[in-house]
């Protein structure tokens, strides 16, 4: 499996006329979410909103469960700043890969190449948010609206639509001591502004007994999505 080259994606990713750019989702004709997993549907409903800022705190395996039913119906993502992000992680998520850009070392100015992506790519994630400057988080938060892209920082970032923070709970699967551990429950608490702005709270498990992400319910069995 290969993973596409930041030249390979801005060349291929469709870029939307200066019309559609104008559009939001609360306008009649504006582009519909990007849709997300079911287990995480709680957390974000509706999906990603395009022109979105969504923080994703505490989790890598919640990123890639953010990036993988949309790549699975066509969008495109790029990670930045991932180092330790590999392909077979990705796909083992759900992530379509040939759908996806790795820069692990995007250079001093993290920023600019996120800027360059969100023209593009629908879906932009961005690590070492503490090395962005406020103004430059204003700048790639405005690009993002304009370009109807989703920008995903992993880590703080002030002014945010929605945070997700994830905090793991317990690993299953070793019983008395041996065996092999198949699933990570971890609990995720989403909190935003406007519509969003009630906590919303999900235990899932990440990754999932049968899958990249699985549903712990309310009667504590679980619920795996391949």
């Amino acid at each position: 499996m290969a993973v596409a080259s930041v030249a390979s994606v801005l060349q291929q990713a469709p870029v939307a006329p200066a019309s559609a750019l104008e559009k939001r989702l609360d306008v009649p004709g504006g582009r519909p979410p990007f849709p997300v997993v079911e287990p995480v549907a709680p957390l974000l409903p509706g999906g990603l909103r395009p022109g979105s800022v969504v923080a994703v705190q505490g989790s890598m395996a919640l990123l890639l469960a953010l990036l993988a039913a949309a790549t699975a119906q066509g969008a495109w993502a790029a990670v930045i700043g991932a180092g330790d992000l590999g392909v077979l992680a990705a796909a083992e998520a759900g992530v379509v890969v040939q759908r996806l850009a790795l820069i692990p070392r995007p250079g001093p100015d993290p920023a600019s190449v996120a800027a360059a992506l969100l023209d593009g790519v629908a879906l932009v994630a961005l690590a070492s948010t503490d090395r962005i400057p406020p103004g430059a988080r204003r700048s790639l938060a405005a690009r993002a609206r304009q370009r109807g892209s989703v920008l995903l920082p992993l880590g703080r970032w002030p002014g945010a639509d929605i945070e997700l923070d994830c905090r793991a709970e317990a690993w299953h699967g070793a019983e008395a001591g041996h065996g092999r551990l198949r699933s990570r429950e971890v609990v995720v608490r989403a909190v935003g502004r406007g519509a969003a702005a009630r906590p919303r709270t999900a235990r899932l498990l990440l990754p999932g007994p049968g899958g990249p992400v699985g549903e712990v319910l309310a009667d504590l069995t679980i619920r795996a999505v391949s």
